[in-house]
C-alpha cells in the first residue's frame, strides 16, 4: 500500500469507503435476520378493574364471564372478536375525553373491537355493595404506566336500561388517584361511595397515563343497597329494556357487606367467590402477554449481538489493512 493510498484511506476514516459499506449492510442484514428469528410481538395491554368488575374485565378477551347471558350478547353486538380485556385504550385524547368519546359510547371508549360493552341491559355481571360505604378499587395491571384514575358514578335516578351518557355521571369524580400503588398485581386505590344511590349504577372509571399517549376506559355495574338498610330501589327498565333481558337476567345475592365493608361480587358473577375483606382472584395473564417481556429482552438481545459482532468484524477489517 503506498502512503498515497494510505493517507487516503485515513481521511476516509481509517479504512477504505468501500469496506466501511460492506460492513453497514452486514450490520443491517444482521439486524433483519435477528428480528426474522423472532416471531412477532404482540400488542402490549395495560389493564382493567377487576374490583368492581368491569364489563372489560368479564367480557372481553380473557375475561372471566364470557359464558353470561349479557356477555354472550355483548359478544353478539360486537359484530367481531373482542380485544383483550386489558386493552381498552384510546390514543391521544388528553383530558378532552367528553370531546373525542361520544354518548352511549363510554364503556367501548368508541371502539369497534369492545362496542358491543355499550348495550343496555339490566343483567350485567355486577357487583352488590352499599350506598355511602368504602369503595376499594382494584385494577388489575399488565403492563404497570403512571398516571392518573378518575373515578365517577352514575347519578341518583340513573336509568339502566340506556346507553351510558356523559350526563349520566356526576360532575365530579367520587375518587381521584395519582400513581396509587400496585399490590398483588394490581393499582390499589380506596374512596367511599355517595350514600344517596340506590339500585343498579356503573362506575365510571378513566385512566389517564402519564407515561404513553394513551387514556383507559372501563365501566363497572354496580347493585347498591340504600345506605342504613333499606332495599335497593332500582329504576323501572323500559319495555325494550325488558324484551332485551327476557330470561337472561341472573338472581342477585341476598346478602349485602355491612357499611364500610370492601366491595363484594354479586353472586354468579365472576368475582364472586370472595366474602368483604377476601382477596380477589386477579384474571390470570394470557400466555402471549407472559412473553411479551421475554421476547423484547431477546430482541434487544440479539440486536447488542449482531452490532458487537459487526463492530469487531470492522477493527479487524481495520488492522488486516493497517499491517498491509
Amino acid at each position: 500500500m503506498t502512503h498515497r493510498t494510505a493517507t487516503a484511506q485515513h481521511r476516509a476514516g481509517g479504512w477504505p469507503v468501500t469496506s466501511r459499506r460492506i460492513a453497514a449492510v452486514a450490520t443491517a442484514s444482521g439486524l433483519a435476520v435477528a428480528a426474522g428469528l423472532l416471531p412477532a410481538l404482540p400488542a402490549l395491554a395495560h389493564g382493567a378493574p377487576v374490583l368492581p368488575l368491569s364489563r372489560t374485565a368479564a367480557c372481553a378477551d380473557g375475561g372471566t364471564d364470557t359464558g353470561s347471558a349479557a356477555c354472550r350478547a355483548a359478544r353478539e353486538a360486537n359484530g367481531r372478536a373482542f380485544g383483550g380485556f386489558d386493552n381498552l385504550r384510546v390514543p391521544g385524547v388528553n383530558g378532552k375525553d367528553r370531546q373525542f368519546i361520544p354518548d352511549g359510547h363510554l364503556c367501548s371508549g368508541g371502539l369497534p373491537e369492545y362496542q358491543g360493552l355499550d348495550i343496555a341491559r339490566t343483567d350485567w355481571p355486577a357487583t352488590r355493595m352499599t350506598a355511602g360505604s368504602s369503595l376499594t378499587i382494584k385494577y388489575r395491571t399488565t403492563i404497570p404506566h403512571e398516571g392518573l384514575f378518575r373515578v365517577y358514578l352514575t347519578k341518583p335516578g340513573y336509568d339502566p336500561s340506556r346507553p351510558l351518557r356523559w350526563s349520566d355521571l356526576g360532575p365530579q369524580p367520587i375518587l381521584t388517584a395519582d400513581n396509587p400503588p400496585v399490590r398483588d398485581g394490581a393499582y390499589q386505590m380506596k374512596g367511599r361511595l355517595p350514600a344517596d344511590r340506590a339500585g343498579r349504577h356503573v362506575l365510571f372509571t378513566i385512566w389517564q397515563t402519564t407515561s404513553t399517549p394513551d387514556t383507559y376506559y372501563s365501566c363497572s355495574d354496580l347493585v347498591l343497597s340504600a345506605a342504613g338498610g333499606g332495599a335497593a330501589a332500582a329504576p323501572r327498565p323500559s319495555a325494550s329494556s325488558k324484551a332485551k333481558s327476557a330470561g337472561s337476567a341472573r338472581p342477585l345475592a341476598s346478602r349485602s357487606p355491612e357499611p364500610g365493608a370492601a366491595a363484594t361480587p354479586v353472586e354468579g358473577s365472576p368475582a364472586a367467590g370472595p366474602v368483604a375483606g377476601q382477596e380477589v382472584q386477579l384474571l390470570p395473564v394470557a400466555d402471549g402477554e407472559k412473553t411479551t417481556l421475554g421476547r423484547g429482552l431477546l430482541t434487544a438481545a440479539l440486536i447488542v449481538g449482531v452490532a458487537v459482532t459487526a463492530t469487531i468484524g470492522v477493527r479487524r477489517l481495520r488492522r488486516q489493512r493497517g499491517r498491509r
